[in-house]
């Protein structure tokens, strides 16, 4: 399946089971307090199946999969017959209609957890959080190659990923935060990271480059992938050759190759360069060439050696409970990323963080959706979960048009003995549509932006 047909189809997937689930929450309650609902639909627009159930109900699949909604039997919406009146959206009790309105939002919070709840059974393969270079703040730490990050704050990070999302929203807030690793002699140790030292602006999604971290997984090897003709590798170095040391220096990763060679050339002269050559050690003489950047145009000290390229590195972590450990970690897991998540939104509001980087749009997501598939199923299990926090939160925003607009309006009711005037439920409509309108032509702007425009 190619990526386009890919993102399509899990991102149709990933709105239908957070719909659904949405809706059903607004539906069972509903149903519970005695309101009458017309349809419960997933998708807008011309229905492709339809199926009418014994208490009257049309249970639709609608054509256009951005959404869905549940019609309840409502005065304000057409005339109800006399005996129908009881089961009246509208002649609820106003404590029924805000339990009814919060349900949508709760089921989605719900399913978050059972989502990650269902990740942590599954296992996320990913990749162990051992660092494989460290430069700029990270080494002024003390971190070095090989040290195993174990926690980040008062956060644990089994995995590398767990380590970067730890990081990134404290390098957001310049907030110094202390690292615990266990070095590559096994002790372990506390760094401090003087993340306030990080420029005032940076691109949010390199945060962890800018931090000066490179896991061990993207360590490219020393391997010659190809000789240059007339440069000082030529005849010396083969293609397949694995380098393992400079000048008696050794050598791990393609990395460590750029400062060595500098060096070596400064100090002037040939020097030794040790080979694995199909098994066979070999220590050959080289003399570094200057040479020119062929993009920035910079001079340089260089053999003229390419790196070949490596395969993807296979996962070598596992983040997993057993399903009753999971239960406690899937709410753990919850509550931190909601908070993360209000702390996001109040960055974006204060200007802390950009909010092309902070609102995503349906080409965005269904990107995501796809990488997160093709990564297993406790990747898309993750994203989801992520998906149905934001989608229950940010309904319960008091934006008219939204649940949290409607719980709003009751809220009101309950404070002032009466309901909200249709006039002033028709203006806050307006100023919603047009708040909506305007957080949709965001996301769509960062959708061009960040995946059409490169």
């Amino acid at each position: 399946m190619s990526e386009f047909l890919g993102s399509i189809w899990w991102l149709i997937v990933a709105i239908g089971v957070l719909v659904t689930f949405h809706e059903f929450g607004h539906y069972w309650v509903a149903r519970r307090s005695g309101v009458k609902v017309l349809r419960f639909s997933v998708g807008f627009g011309k229905p492709l199946w339809m199926r009418r159930g014994k208490d009257g109900t049309e249970y639709v699949i609608a054509a256009i999969p951005l959404g869905g909604y549940v019609k309840m039997l409502d005065e304000r919406e057409f005339t109800v017959p006399e005996p129908l009146l009881p089961q009246a959206f509208n002649r609820q009790p106003v404590w029924k209609r805000i339990a009814i309105v919060v349900a949508g939002p709760v089921a989605n919070l719900i399913l978050c957890v059972a989502l990650f709840w269902a990740m942590f059974v599954v296992g996320r393969a990913d990749y162990a959080p051992v660092v494989g270079h460290a430069t700029g703040i990270a080494a002024s730490a003390e971190l070095s190659q090989g040290d195993t990050i174990l926690a980040v704050g008062d956060r644990q990070t089994p995995t590398w990923s767990e380590a970067v999302m730890a990081l990134i929203p404290a390098a957001l807030d310049h907030a110094d935060t202390t690292v615990r690793v266990r070095t590559a002699s096994g002790s372990e140790a506390t760094r401090e990271l003087r993340l306030s030292k990080l420029p005032a602006s940076f691109d949010e999604r390199r945060a962890v480059e800018v931090i000066g971290l490179t896991p061990r997984y993207q360590l490219v090897p020393a391997l010659v992938g190809r000789v240059v003709p007339e440069t000082p590798a030529w005849g010396v170095l083969a293609e397949g050759d694995r380098i393992t040391a400079i000048d008696g220096q050794s050598v791990t990763a393609w990395d460590d190759i750029g400062p060595r060679v500098q060096a070596l050339g400064e100090h002037g002269g040939p020097a030794m360069i040790e080979v694995d050559r199909k098994g066979e050690r070999l220590a050959l003489e080289i003399t570094p060439a200057r040479m020119k950047h062929p993009e920035s145009g910079e001079d340089y000290w260089g053999l003229g050696v390419g790196a070949a390229r490596p395969p993807e590195p296979a996962k070598d972590a596992v983040l997993r409970y057993g399903p009753i450990d999971a239960i406690p970690a899937a709410f753990r897991e919850s509550v931190h990323q909601a908070r993360e998540l209000f702390a996001m939104i109040g960055r974006a509001f204060t200007g802390r963080v950009s909010v092309q980087n902070t609102v995503a749009g349906p080409i965005t997501i269904a990107r995501a959706a796809n990488m997160s598939a093709q990564h297993g199923a406790a990747w898309f299990l993750q994203m989801l979960a992520m998906l149905s926090l934001s989608l229950g939160i940010l309904n319960l925003l008091p934006i008219p048009i939204l649940d949290g607009g409607h719980l709003l309006y009751y809220l009101i009711e309950l404070v002032k003995g009466s309901p909200v005037s249709e006039k002033a439920m028709a203006a806050g409509q307006y100023v919603g549509l047009a708040l909506i309108a305007g957080l949709m032509g965001l996301a769509f702007y960062n959708d061009i932006m960040n995946n059409l425009v490169r």
